[in-house]
């Protein structure tokens, strides 16, 4: 099976190109013959066939971004991403509100049979305790209005990073229903440890040892590469029945979990 070879002359966009695994995918996408277009606060070391600054906490940036990439798409990667910081509105905005605003002003280019590939977390995974006001936040109509929606009910919520991926996952399933009937599909991962530069930064505030513990039972950190893979899987044509789906790539960590409880 080579995933690569489905994406020969492609048309795709990545978010987060410059580091992590937002490089990894747009680095194999490149090397698969993709027509690669690339989207981050950061320039990016690749050999892309655009690439454009994008601020997912500033709408007139987002706007920009957007505006500045020609159809047809046929496929999206959403890898940006930022750690748990001391601005949780901005964790909220990169995370979750920003890049659910890019992607609705970039569906419309895109065909029947093309996809969308989001990139959640295990630390998302709590979103079935929270649906009823995941479902409340998902379901504003603006990126105006998420993020007013979230400073409103964030005293009462868990840390922005988790709500973020969590939004992320009952985003994917709500968007599934309606971008279908266009022919398009969406699906998110939910990785696990990955050693990038982002968790340098969460390993800042957090215990080595305690991200470790989201590393079993494979016993390691993945690479941002071996996160790459799945998101292309997800978005090129072998994966045309998957829709909706939250996939985890996090070495079995939340199926360990589930069956510890129980």
């Amino acid at each position: 099976m080579n995933i690569g070879a489905h994406y020969l002359g492609k048309r795709v966009v990545v978010t987060g190109c410059s580091s992590g695994i937002g490089q990894a995918t747009a680095r194999l996408l490149v090397e698969a013959g993709a027509d690669v277009h690339g989207l981050d606060i950061k320039p990016a070391e690749l050999d892309l066939a655009s690439f454009r600054y994008l601020d997912l906490r500033d709408l007139r940036s987002i706007d920009s971004a957007a505006l500045s990439i020609s159809g047809p798409i046929d496929a999206l990667f959403n890898c940006a991403g930022i750690p748990p910081g001391p601005s949780p509105i901005d964790v909220m905005k990169v995370n979750f509100v920003g890049t659910r605003y890019l992607t609705e002003l970039l569906v419309p280019k895109m065909a029947p049979g093309s996809a969308v590939a989001n990139v959640a977390s295990n630390g998302g995974a709590g979103w079935p305790q929270r649906l009823a006001l995941l479902k409340e936040l998902t379901a504003t109509e603006s990126f105006e209005a998420a993020a007013a929606w979230y400073e409103q009910n964030a005293p009462a919520l868990p840390s922005a990073y988790s709500v973020s991926k969590e939004a992320v996952i009952v985003w994917t399933m709500r968007a599934s229903g309606d971008w279908i009937k266009r022919g398009i599909r969406v699906n998110c991962t939910s990785p696990g440890a990955v050693q990038t530069p982002m968790l340098d930064e969460i390993q800042k505030v957090t215990p080595a040892a305690l991200i470790d513990v989201v590393a079993q039972p494979i016993g390691r950190r993945s690479s941002a590469e071996e996160q790459a893979w799945p998101l292309l899987f997800l978005n090129c044509p072998l994966a045309s029945y998957i829709n909706g789906a939250t996939l985890p790539v996090d070495g079995g960590f939340i199926a360990s979990g589930i069956v510890a409880a129980r």
